[in-house]
């Protein structure tokens, strides 16, 4: 899987967010901390997932937990480079997606990193597994990437 996330362009991802790097956002190296990625990979999924879900992370009957993620790095950001966020699902099941998240430098197609994470979606209160709602479930099916790739190839 770490080969076919380096060959990843932009065209490969369907949604994007962009996020101007911060003087804070840097490490002592003047590369963005690693720990920022996983900010960013939340960010961008949170805002789709609020603007095209129909998830309100204070009152909706389901929340996302995360259970597991991922970063490979390929090429160092730092401040104050602008990114582009990619977003695309590659996996959907019935309470759980995985995220995939490229970050581009602005104007490049390469990605500079490539992470995601995976989020099982539960009942808010009792914390314990459910299938996402239809809504949800739809929102995401946009991102999917075997919808996606499936639909290039009738093109």
């Amino acid at each position: 899987m770490p080969t076919q996330l380096k060959s990843r362009k932009r065209s490969d991802y369907i949604y994007f967010l962009s996020y101007r790097t911060r003087w804070s956002d840097n490490d002592q190296y003047s590369h963005v901390n690693n720990s920022v990625y996983y900010h960013l990979f939340d960010s961008v999924v949170n805002t789709y997932l609020i603007a095209h879900c129909r998830l309100s992370p204070t009152k909706s009957p389901l929340i996302g937990l995360v259970v597991s993620s991922f970063c490979e790095f390929y090429s160092p950001i730092s401040f104050p480079d602008v990114v582009d966020l990619g977003l695309r699902v590659a996996k959907l099941g019935k309470s759980s997606v995985t995220y995939e998240v490229g970050v581009f430098k602005e104007g490049e197609s390469a990605p500079s990193a490539v992470g995601g994470y995976t989020h099982v979606f539960v009942e808010s209160r009792s914390r314990k597994s459910a299938p996402m709602s239809e809504e949800m479930r739809d929102g995401l099916l946009r991102l999917h990437s075997a919808v996606v790739d499936r639909d290039a190839a009738k093109l």
